[in-house]
């Protein structure tokens, strides 16, 4: 009886706790942009302690002051003029360069990464695995593999509960199967281990796991 209420308990409580920690963890980082203001202009300085969150709004404000000004003419030459100063100097171009891609990548609005949830066979021919599709590679990477001319894409295949980590593969596109749920679901999905399914009947489009080389699905 003790055994069953505590573990009641715990799948109350820490889901909670994670997200308390989680949200914690990234005011605490962000309050860090207070360092930036003027010492007089510091809440601990006008008020004498503190306000949690406020670093929060100066983040955001900064971040849109930003946008709001490489947005034009003048920015966009300061930015293109600060690019190129990094692009002079060793080691900070090539990991100012790498971030670069992989955020424009990314966070761009016209960018594919992440946009779509895939199922792809791993880490042996018939076990199946969720993936994401990151992009196409260049044609200059996949050599033979593209011999006959079949259509390659990029795929990131996340670990399980850890999805931070993972493996990059370059996959012909019809050994790949896209699933018709969002990338928040597929995510939960890989998180959860497998406990937490998508909501509702959602399938690979097409309803079905029939590709090209492949065997059909057992009958529902």
């Amino acid at each position: 009886m003790f055994r069953k209420y505590f573990v009641t308990g715990l799948l109350l409580w820490v889901p909670v706790a994670v997200t308390v920690w989680l949200l914690s963890l990234i005011v605490s980082t962000m309050d860090l942009t207070l360092s930036l203001l003027p010492y007089a202009w510091q809440p601990r300085t006008l008020i004498g302690h503190d306000i949690p969150g406020l670093g929060v709004v100066l983040t955001v404000v900064i971040v849109f002051v930003t946008g709001l000004l490489t947005a034009n003419f003048i920015g966009s030459a300061l930015v293109g003029l600060a690019e190129r100063i990094l692009a002079r100097i060793p080691i900070v171009r090539g990991i100012y360069s790498s971030v670069k891609q992989v955020s424009d990548t990314i966070l761009s609005p016209s960018g594919n990464a992440f946009r779509k949830a895939i199922l792809i066979q791993y880490p042996r021919r018939g076990a199946w695995a969720v993936a994401f599709l990151t992009g196409t590679p260049s044609p200059g990477l996949i050599g033979r593999a593209q011999a006959d001319g079949a259509e390659m894409i990029s795929v990131f295949l996340p670990t399980t509960p850890n999805p931070t980590s993972g493996f990059f593969m370059m996959m012909r596109r019809d050994e790949c199967v896209e699933l018709d749920i969002t990338v928040d679901a597929a995510l939960k999905y890989v998180v959860s281990m497998g406990v937490v399914a998508p909501a509702g009947d959602h399938r690979a489009r097409g309803d079905t796991l029939t590709r090209v080389g492949l065997a059909p699905p057992p009958a529902d």
